[in-house]
């Protein structure tokens, strides 16, 4: 009992800074300052989008045994498309450049404005490959290493900004439906489609730590997933309610980058810009190697061996490396249409896997029911951007809170239960790496 609580806290204080990255960095802040005096309303709405679907996605993947488990009950075809789409969105193509540009713009440009973005790029995925290349020591290094100095620096941060706020809480919201809003930023942390990659890893670490049947494994991730949810949890909320005092100076123009250097300038002083850039140096630094080993691993896993481990790592780095040059606010810009179309599908599969295998054993309830999900997270995507008038989509119940695909896709699922069909209980998986 002693070494499961044990390895559940280092592997938790992994999955923590894995999960904790750039995006977890600069959206709680700006969503205080957007939600006002309804600040605590928009951090659950966030947290429930962001860490609330990924703890159920972990809990998911115990059930299931292994991720791959998730995506199988829609066939061999379509369950390697959406997850490829979901390693290139939680990999090369949007979140491991997006670490990148947050720690220059946050921290290295407040510190040392004359540096090349280019060179900057260069020096952190070198830094990322080296702490990437021996594969199986990831989670050691990040869970005993790095978190304990960036859970040291946000707490100093939050604790500073608690007892000596930089001003009162907004009296008005700056947005209409601020739990909206909230959901959206969780969806752009991306973390419940990352969990579908950090499965692989926490359970490889299970594994190798001695934890050699089921049931330990499921223990040991399960406290670790409550370990990083409940760490997550008071980093959150504190640094929403920091964002939150800052609505006397800003309104929501002003950049998201420069409102967190801003808030730890006024709370910390000079000091606090250095002790700043060191903490979201670490959290990026973190969730960069977490989702460099684990992309790597699956794509050493899809094309078995034939692109090697080392060689998928040096692959994105380079990939990464020049997509962070585009600057954190076009990343996020590139990333919401793209991450409105993968989240529903995906959210769907999880949900019924949580359900159990007898749920995902029917497969046209699971096919049908992702299928139901994509439609209208595509139909929307188009309306949003063509012009397109879809005035039905509005009138879909949650659609205010960006779930309009779940009765769409609960309906599909149900018509597709009365389809004769069923999975396998021991369903092929995915390439684990």
């Amino acid at each position: 009992m002693k070494k499961t609580v044990l390895d559940s806290l280092v592997i938790g204080f992994a999955l923590f800074s894995m999960f904790f990255g750039a995006g977890n960095v600069i959206f709680p802040p700006y969503l205080g300052l957007e939600s006002g005096p309804h600040w605590v309303a928009g951090f659950v709405s966030y947290f429930i989008a962001d860490i609330g679907l990924a703890l159920l996605s972990m809990f998911a993947i115990v059930r299931q045994g292994t991720p791959g488990r998730i995506t199988a009950p829609i066939g061999k075809v379509p369950s390697t498309i959406l997850m490829c789409a979901v390693v290139l969105c939680i990999g090369p193509m949007l979140a491991i450049p997006r670490t990148a540009a947050t720690t220059y713009e946050t921290s290295l440009q407040p510190l040392l404005p004359g540096v090349s973005p280019v060179v900057f790029s260069i020096v952190f995925f070198l830094v990322v490959f080296l702490l990437c290349v021996r594969e199986t020591a990831v989670v050691d290094i990040v869970g005993k290493i790095l978190t304990p100095a960036l859970l040291a620096g946000l707490l100093v941060l939050i604790i500073v900004g608690v007892v000596h706020p930089l001003g009162p809480v907004g009296e008005v919201p700056l947005v209409e439906n601020v739990a909206a809003t909230g959901i959206e930023a969780g969806y752009q942390t991306m973390d419940v489609l990352a969990t579908l990659l950090f499965g692989y890893i926490i359970l490889k670490s299970a594994l190798e730590k001695g934890h050699s049947t089921p049931a330990a494994q499921a223990k040991v991730v399960s406290g670790a997933s409550l370990v990083a949810g409940a760490g997550l949890l008071v980093v959150y909320l504190g640094l929403t309610y920091l964002g939150a005092t800052t609505a006397q100076f800003f309104d929501i123009t002003v950049d998201r980058t420069f409102l967190v250097t801003y808030l730890v300038q006024g709370l910390l002083g000079r000091a606090g810009i250095i002790i700043f850039a060191i903490v979201v140096a670490l959290a990026c630094l973190t969730t960069a190697v977490g989702l460099v080993s684990a992309c790597s691993a699956y794509f050493a896993g899809l094309t078995k061996g034939v692109l090697s481990y080392r060689k998928a790592v040096v692959l994105i780095c380079l990939f990464s490396a020049v997509v962070s040059n585009f600057g954190i606010n076009e990343i996020i810009a590139i990333a919401t249409p793209i991450l409105s179309v993968v989240y529903p599908p995906t959210l769907a599969l999880i949900i019924l896997a949580f359900c159990g295998r007898r749920v995902t054993a029917r497969k046209w309830a699971v096919r049908l029911a992702a299928l139901g999900a994509l439609a209208v997270s595509l139909l929307e995507v188009i309306a949003s951007y063509t012009g397109l008038e879809l005035a039905f989509l509005a009138q879909l119940p949650l659609a205010d809170l960006g779930f309009g695909w779940v009765v769409p896709a609960a309906v599909c699922g149900v018509i597709g239960a009365f389809l004769p069909g069923r999975t396998p209980e021991a369903a092929e998986e995915l390439p684990p790496g």
